[in-house]
């Protein structure tokens, strides 16, 4: 499982993420937390005896990628990221110190990211990633002019990073939760909830009940876009060199569907 809670501080994302973990996997030895933001995970040390492996800045994506290789050689089942705010933000931060064109320079960091995010995807372990949240604004045209209007909050992170994840819980600061993304189908339609470690049985039995080479199949048939596609292949790793062909046959056939409605 590889899941993203995102919220506002003080929504509880670390607490809900350990309480998440300890359902999936029952024994809080088998849970660690890579910690980004100023040993908050101590705070819920009465909780169990997680591990917490501290990183502290600068945070590039190739520490967190240490990080994360750490966890899984210590034969960790759950690992938390918290968060992964930080990563993003020094994305940010080393680009905008590059010299040249802004533009151009988005190609050498962005295949940085981008291995972050791999690793977290192909990771053995399960995965629960918090990301900090901000207020999110459009430009609406109001008596001729165009206004800023608050539309929600946004993710701090890259664009389209929550597409990533199979499940996304956006939790508020009165701790409810309900899922902006869920492939799982556990949590669509469904009311808020206040994350508890039964949440995480629940996705846990889903994960057990695993998923057949024809549904995975049928999924790349129905897809819709090369986006849906790409979540597919990093879904399923099991079967990557059995599917590849088919997805590349569903790529052409997307792209040239498009092709010919322009």
């Amino acid at each position: 499982m590889k899941m993203a809670l995102q919220g506002p501080s003080g929504s509880g994302k670390t607490y809900s993420a350990l309480l998440l973990a300890h359902g999936m996997t029952n024994d809080w030895n088998k849970i660690t937390v890579i910690d980004t933001e100023n040993n908050s995970a101590d705070l819920y040390s009465h909780l169990g005896e997680y591990n917490v492996l501290p990183l502290t800045a600068p945070f590039t994506p190739e520490r967190y990628i240490q990080a994360i290789e750490v966890c899984e050689k210590a034969g960790t089942e759950v690992i938390i990221i918290d968060s992964i705010t930080q990563e993003w933000e020094s994305i940010l931060q080393i680009h905008s110190s590059l010299p040249g064109n802004s533009f151009t320079n988005w190609a050498k960091v962005t295949p940085r990211h981008n291995a972050f995010i791999q690793k977290i995807l192909q990771s053995p372990a399960h995965v629960i990633a918090t990301s900090r949240t901000k207020q999110d604004y459009v430009l609406s045209e109001k008596n001729g002019k165009q206004v800023p209007e608050k539309v929600g909050l946004k993710s701090i992170s890259r664009e389209g990073t929550d597409y990533e994840f199979t499940i996304v819980l956006d939790v508020d600061i009165k701790h409810n939760a309900s899922s902006s993304k869920d492939r799982t189908g556990l949590f669509t339609d469904q009311p808020p909830i206040v994350i508890s470690e039964q949440t995480g049985e629940k996705i846990m039995a889903w994960c057990e009940q695993g998923t057949s080479k024809q549904e995975v199949i049928d999924l790349i048939g129905k897809a819709s876009d090369v986006d849906s596609l790409r979540n597919i292949y990093a879904e399923y790793p099991e079967y990557r060199s059995e599917i590849h062909e088919l997805l590349l046959k569903r790529k052409e056939a997307l792209e040239g569907n498009l092709q010919t409605a322009v």
